[in-house]
């Protein structure tokens, strides 16, 4: 890869992934990049998308853009998230096939695994069986970039990879407590707890479900990775292959917090997939991929980052 003269196009680069992959890909001396906000170009338009690529003009597409959530904001807004996803990935292929663009790096999900499948997750499970309910308009948008990918491989000899990442966080995470995943929903409760003298924090679930995370940093090193390296028309997972219960995720958290209050589990509400663990050998034995920073070391950073940003840029 020619990282200085390649003309690189990155949707959702002013994403939380995103933000990091255009981090690295100036470390690599990538000097050609075009990443369009969402309120410049919207993927879900084609002639958008069409515009967008003739005046780029990109070798090398990563498409990061993705319309993302926790369980309730998944089981709040499907058909949104379906549509949204859905056609920003059908436009990104077809009108990067159309340009005439070398690689297309997609972004797949984790989400897009049937609720119960053989752990560790390996990418021949993909199509054993239905998504896990809460999430599975998403996960299944998210799916189709795989039959997009290999139908246009089959047909055209069109060159886009599909990379299927598991929880990701980190710094720049979204704390919201509308739309976030677990981590910075347990900091935000942890912290407002501490501050306005609450003895409990509240969580979703029973706490028995288990999670596998990745580092944002080492997501990002991961796509630059698969984009130098892999033209296999095969799906590869990335992750940590690090499993833990959630209820023993909130626990490092509250440590690391040094929150002592007592954590009530509200099981009225979902708990999500049962277990959620990646085999992560294909993209080891690929493009030689693996996790670098662990849960415990990870957590810490995002901790510091948060309470380093809090209260700045309206509220973060």
């Amino acid at each position: 890869m020619d990282w200085k003269n390649t003309r690189f196009l990155v949707t959702g680069g002013a994403g939380f992934l995103g933000s990091f992959v255009m981090e690295q890909l100036r470390v690599k001396g990538a000097a050609r990049v075009t990443a369009p906000t969402i309120d410049e170009v919207d993927l879900t338009d084609p002639q958008a998308v069409r515009r967008l690529m003739a005046d780029s003009k990109p070798e090398v597409v990563i498409h990061l853009a993705a319309m993302v959530g926790g369980i309730g904001a998944n089981r709040d807004r499907p058909a949104e998230f379906f549509f949204q996803n859905l056609m920003m990935g059908t436009n990104v292929l077809h009108e990067s096939w159309k340009a005439g663009v070398k690689k297309v790096t997609a972004i797949g999900t984790v989400c897009s695994y049937p609720k119960t499948p053989p752990v560790p997750f390996k990418e021949d499970n993909l199509w054993d069986g239905y998504p896990e309910e809460t999430n599975a308009a998403y996960g299944l948008s998210k799916k189709m970039l795989l039959v997009q990918a290999e139908a246009y491989r089959q047909q055209y000899g069109f060159n886009a990879i599909v990379l299927l990442p598991v929880n990701l966080y980190g710094p720049r995470d979204n704390f919201n407590l509308e739309t976030s995943h677990v981590i910075p929903a347990f900091i935000l409760k942890c912290l407002d707890a501490k501050e306005h003298g609450k003895d409990e924090v509240v969580m979703w679930g029973d706490g028995s479900p288990t999670r596998e995370f990745l580092y944002i940093e080492d997501a990002a090193r991961g796509i630059l990775m698969a984009t130098e390296k892999y033209d296999g028309d095969l799906p590869v997972n990335l992750g940590s292959g690090q499993e833990i219960r959630i209820s023993d995720l909130v626990g490092t958290m509250a440590r690391l917090l040094d929150y002592k209050g007592k954590i009530v589990w509200d099981t009225t509400k979902p708990n999500g997939q049962p277990r959620r663990l990646l085999d992560v050998s294909r993209a080891r034995e690929k493009f030689g991929f693996s996790a670098e920073v662990k849960l415990d070391e990870g957590l810490r950073r995002t901790i510091e980052w948060y309470l380093s940003v809090r209260g700045k840029r309206g509220g973060v």
